[in-house]
């Protein structure tokens, strides 16, 4: 079993990365941040990411090709990981030495302003582009996965059947360095205009949040 971070509170309390051409926000710049702190609890608390890439071979298409994929992301320490089947098209390409653009975010409500165009999203998301590396040592691959496990229920990497040596090598870990990426996000009740305020709508936020229901258990499960 192994943490999802390896951090301390200390070392990442204050620390900031560097502002790229591609991680400096152009609009609503007060949104921005380059926080660490914050970027890894996005990170850690998004279920989904989204893997933008260019496929430069795609049969009978000709050309270079933009694809997004999604799947699910998880942190160990200061990197981003995700996994795939070996074979698969994404796990190719990066392995490849191709550049990824990955996408997080986190929806926290509907913004209901008194005109339609100040409707927003209350939102927290990240950005981040890189070169993965594959993980593909042993030890640290296996160690990568127990953290997968443990994003989906702590405590559940102790539990399960490991992975056995013909499921490892069909399964390929890339961990993203967390070096060029940036967090956004908007929080708090609709901005509308002075000549709005006084409009007869209902205006505030709805609150959205992603939260586990009832676990169903396999059928083909033994009672207890």
């Amino acid at each position: 079993m192994t943490s999802l971070s390896t951090d301390s509170a200390a070392s990442v309390s204050s620390a900031a990365l560097a502002q790229t051409p591609r991680t400096r926000p152009v609009r609503l710049g007060d949104r921005g941040s380059h926080d660490v702190a914050q970027i890894h609890a996005i990170i850690d608390e998004a279920p989904i990411c989204h893997v933008g890439f260019v496929d430069d071979a795609i049969k009978g298409h000709g050309a270079p090709s933009p694809m997004v994929i999604p799947t699910v992301p998880w942190r160990v320490g200061d990197e981003l990981m995700i996994h795939g089947a070996s074979s698969s098209r994404m796990i190719r390409r990066l392995q490849e030495g191709g550049e990824a653009c990955i996408t997080l975010s986190l929806i926290d409500g509907w913004v209901l302003a008194r005109s339609a165009f100040h409707h927003s999203v209350n939102y927290r998301s990240v950005i981040l582009f890189g070169r993965p590396r594959l993980v593909s040592e042993e030890t640290e691959k296996r160690t990568a996965l127990d953290a997968l496990m443990e994003k989906i229920e702590p405590g559940r990497s102790a539990k399960v059947r490991a992975p056995n040596v013909q499921e490892l090598k069909a399964t390929s870990v890339l961990a993203f360095p967390i070096a060029e990426a940036s967090a956004k996000r908007r929080s708090g009740p609709p901005a509308d205009d002075p000549e709005d305020m006084a409009h007869p709508v209902w205006a505030g936020v709805v609150p959205l949040r992603l939260t586990a229901g009832e676990p169903e258990q396999d059928p083909a499960q033994t009672a207890g």
